[in-house]
């Protein structure tokens, strides 16, 4: 899980952003967003694709300009100086194209070379070692598997010794282990002592990861809290879920004892109850009579994708 932040790191606002801002034509892409992020945290913001994470990660880095509100990261004005900005954080896009015939070393050499305070080639062949890269040093991009050119897409981001890393989306389209693979990297950066903040659509990343999350729809922030913090606001009854193959009945679900709320989905269900050994015996009764067979069955606490579903009325897929 996350870890806790120092005491003395409690309140350093490393980027705080007030009023934030954007449209394109009619659409209202971030709608006057106000955010402080903490020295020394990992922050997410979590939400689905189209809920504006990577427009608000753009402005913040100064990629693109917002239509109103304030900017600044480590007191650089991120509207106003975006040449100086630029210089102390690193940067880690959703999909990124690179040199074709240049090796894993030489395009770190060259994004190290953009930079005032760039990395030595030492300095590179250690990074290469961090994100555990170092047989490919002379292999280029295409030789490398997709969780590899993810790594590789993060040490880029690295070269100029960032106070601030921003990954948008970094574990998109990786397997679980690969993905379990960058959740390591990216704690590994955060313990160097580098902010980092992260935008995702997977929830079980951001409560992995994350001191706090911003949960982001319509290009709102809806909520801020730590992951416990906003599981511990919902107030939410243990959940029984699972499947059959053939739909259950709502009413008779239902009906069951314990059972405070029910939600069918095709030939899934999720069960909220007060009292979930009840509730199970009576599901597993239930199911026997139907001459119906219950898998993935599982009982839980909430999580992240409970309480985006609570604010917006969807699931955080969706």
């Amino acid at each position: 899980m996350a870890r806790m932040l120092a005491d003395q790191e409690v309140g350093q606002a490393v980027i705080a952003i007030a009023g934030l801002h954007k449209s394109y034509g009619r659409v209202v892409a971030v709608k006057h967003v106000d955010l402080e992020i903490h020295k020394g945290e990992v922050f997410g913001i979590l939400g689905p694709n189209g809920a504006g994470k990577t427009t608000t990660l753009e402005m913040i880095e100064g990629l693109r300009q917002p239509d109103g509100g304030t900017i600044s990261v480590c007191g650089i004005d991120a509207i106003r100086q975006p040449a100086r900005l630029k210089q102390i954080i690193g940067v880690q896009l959703q999909s990124t194209a690179l040199f074709d015939h240049l090796t894993n070393f030489e395009l770190l050499q060259l994004f190290a070379s953009f930079y005032q305070h760039g990395m030595t080639d030492g300095e590179l062949d250690e990074l290469l070692g961090q994100v555990n890269l170092t047989e490919k040093r002379n292999n280029r991009v295409e030789q490398l598997s997709g969780g590899q050119q993810q790594r590789l897409s993060i040490a880029l981001t690295l070269v100029n010794k960032p106070q601030v890393v921003f990954l948008d989306e970094p574990t998109t389209g990786l397997d679980p282990q690969a993905r379990r693979n960058l959740w390591d990297l990216v704690r590994q950066i955060n313990r160097a002592g580098q902010t980092v903040v992260l935008t995702t659509h997977y929830m079980e990343e951001a409560e992995e990861l994350c001191d706090r999350v911003a949960i982001m729809d319509h290009g709102e922030v809806l909520a801020l809290d730590t992951p416990r913090g906003l599981i511990a606001g919902l107030n939410l009854p243990p959940i029984i879920s699972g499947s059959t193959a053939r739909p259950l009945s709502l009413d008779r679900i239902q009906a069951l004892d314990g059972v405070q709320e029910a939600r069918l989905d095709d030939t899934g269900f999720e069960i909220h109850t007060d009292n979930p050994q009840e509730t199970l015996v009576g599901l597993l009764r239930m199911a026997t009579e139907l001459g119906l067979e219950l898998s993935n069955l599982q009982i839980r606490s909430g999580n992240l994708e409970d309480v985006f579903l609570h604010l917006t009325g969807r699931s955080l897929r969706a």
